[in-house]
């Protein structure tokens, strides 16, 4: 928008010179056709020049093209940052209203922007280091104290206009606002203030609060014209050259009675620590004895009542062991029929099963002497049919316990055949033999 107002206003400033231009350049030529010499020849520009009448529309209309860009321009207004404006009108004066940073439209050749900075300012009153200082503000502000003694104050004031309140500083205030109002407002709130306290007062005991006081009147006069304070500094006092020199002695004087009184109260705090120290202690000894005692009775309680709780106990215990052993009586005297029973049975069992044995071997024996009885039958039928069978069989008995010769049958000196002969005729000999034959086959059936 900057760019655009310059713009226009480079434009109308050069419509205008255009417009002075051509009138004065005509001007031009018709003064040098006027005092042109007659021997000179004559121009036909000068001459038509000098004897047409003067341009005025041209020059004219460039005028008023030239207001067009001029009167944009002027209604183009730009508040720079940090900046705040309010419109002030020719016909109705301050306008209401805070133009802020930025660009702003006004009606032109009406209305004016007046500018106004909202950033922080300080006012500082008293001595300072600042070279560039107002001579009225290197001077300290001087106040009266309660006791009538004059007292300088090096005094800093930072604050800022009301954004809001623009319109009510230009259109009421006296400007500058931070030369005109600042200064007597801060000045008259100290001087109001400081008669209510003493120098001691204003310079140690009371500061902060003499500091607050000021800050909150000034903050409250300051406030109703639209100007915000933000901080009150007091930085500096000044006290009469006597009064410091006697204050010095006082507050030297001061410190030691507090030294002296510092020393006592850590002495009567030293003596008090060991006076409950010692009352600690014996605090301490009482309520251990104390706990002691208690401690026991509760134990003594606590051993009757588990005694209470216990005797029940005990009694349904024996009355449980007693209640076991019987079960345990009972369960041996059960065990014990039962294994006689288990015995009686077993006892049983084993003689049926001798009995069945016995059975067994008496049918097994009468069987084998059946089947003797038939075997010898047949055998000694077999032998009278064939009596040369019993070579054969007493071959194969004593087959293991002598060597057999083969002889012919017929032989007449060997002695066998009478041997034979003889135990076929003996009764007692083939029972004899008909025994070690039954014993050498009883293993046989045993095993079977």
């Amino acid at each position: 928008m900057l760019a655009l107002k310059f713009a226009l206003m480079l434009a109308a400033a050069l419509l205008l010179a255009t417009a002075v231009a051509i009138p004065l350049y005509s001007l031009f030529l018709r003064l040098r056709a006027q005092f042109r010499k007659p021997q000179d020849e004559p121009n036909p520009a000068e001459a038509e020049a000098f004897a047409a009448p003067m341009q005025w529309k041209t020059p004219v209309a460039l005028v008023i093209v030239a207001c067009l860009p001029a009167v944009i321009a002027s209604s183009i207004v730009v508040v720079p940052s940090g900046m705040g404006g309010v419109r002030v009108s020719q016909i109705g004066g301050t306008e209401p209203g805070t133009l802020y940073p930025g660009v702003h439209f006004v009606t032109p050749l009406v209305e004016t922007v007046q500018t106004f900075d909202l950033r922080d300012h300080l006012f500082t009153a008293g001595v300072t280091d600042d070279p560039n200082q107002d001579l009225k503000q290197k001077t300290p502000l001087t106040v009266q104290s309660r006791e009538g003694l004059s007292i300088g104050l090096a005094v800093t004031v930072r604050y800022h206009l009301d954004p809001r309140r623009l319109d009510h500083v230009e259109a009421q205030l006296p400007q500058p606002v931070d030369k005109e109002i600042v200064p007597p407002v801060v000045a008259s709130a100290w001087r109001e203030l400081a008669p209510s306290y003493t120098v001691q007062e204003i310079f140690s005991t009371r500061r902060e609060e003499v500091r607050e006081r000021a800050a909150a009147t000034i903050t409250r006069k300051l406030g109703a014209d639209g100007i915000v304070v933000e901080e009150v500094m007091l930085r500096d006092i000044q006290l009469p050259a006597e009064y410091a020199k006697g204050l010095e002695g006082l507050l030297l004087k001061e410190q030691e009675d507090d030294q002296m009184g510092v020393a006592t109260d850590i002495q009567q705090k030293q003596v008090r620590i060991a006076e409950l120290q010692a009352e600690a202690e014996a605090v301490a000894k009482v309520k251990a004895s104390e706990g002691e005692a208690q401690s026991k009775v509760v134990e003594a309680k606590g051993e009757a009542d588990a005694m209470q709780y216990t005797l029940p106990l005990k009694e349904k215990q024996i009355e449980q062991s007693k209640l076991e052993a019987e079960a345990r009586k009972e369960a041996t005297i059960q065990n014990a029929q039962a294994d006689a029973e288990a015995k009686v049975i077993d006892s049983k069992a084993e003689l049926e099963r001798r009995n069945l044995f016995a059975d067994a071997e008496a049918n097994r024996i009468r069987l084998i002497a059946t089947a003797n009885a038939e075997r010898m039958k047949s055998e000694a039928s077999l032998l009278n049919q064939s009596p040369l069978l019993i070579n054969k069989i007493v071959a194969e008995r004593l087959s293991d316990k002598i060597q057999v010769m083969m002889v012919p049958s017929d032989g007449k000196f060997f002695f066998a055949n009478d041997v034979f002969k003889s135990a076929v005729a003996n009764p007692a000999l083939k029972q004899q033999m008909e025994g070690a034959e039954d014993s050498a086959e009883a293993p046989k059936g045993d095993s079977h």
